[in-house]
């Protein structure tokens, strides 16, 4: 599925989603969720309709389905193999703009 065609609207029903399969697959309901989550049912319910929610209800939610590898894949830094650095050039450190000698 090519998630960059969707618009964020299409990707907040997607999160919901699979928010809601997550919680039903470990057999919690929104009150049981709400509660390890430590956030009213009501945010639970807006996040799984996708109608708005706020990043800590996210995370909040993530951690009590423990499901926080998502975000750590987010934060996850590229890596870059040490031979591929010996190989490559020093990468610029600030960006120089050449004079233009007139010519006469």
């Amino acid at each position: 599925m090519d998630l960059s065609i969707k618009s964020p609207e299409e990707l907040q029903q997607l999160l919901g989603a699979g928010i809601r399969a997550q919680r039903i697959a470990r057999e919690l309901t929104q009150h049981d969720l709400a509660s390890k989550a430590g956030i009213s049912k009501q945010a639970v319910a807006k996040l799984e309709r996708a109608e708005g929610s706020t990043v800590e209800t996210l995370v909040r939610v993530l951690h009590a389905l423990k499901a926080t590898q998502i975000i750590e894949n987010l934060a996850a830094r590229p890596q870059v193999s040490p031979l591929a650095l010996l190989r490559s050039a020093q990468p610029p450190q600030r960006v120089r703009h050449r004079r233009m000698n007139p010519t006469t």
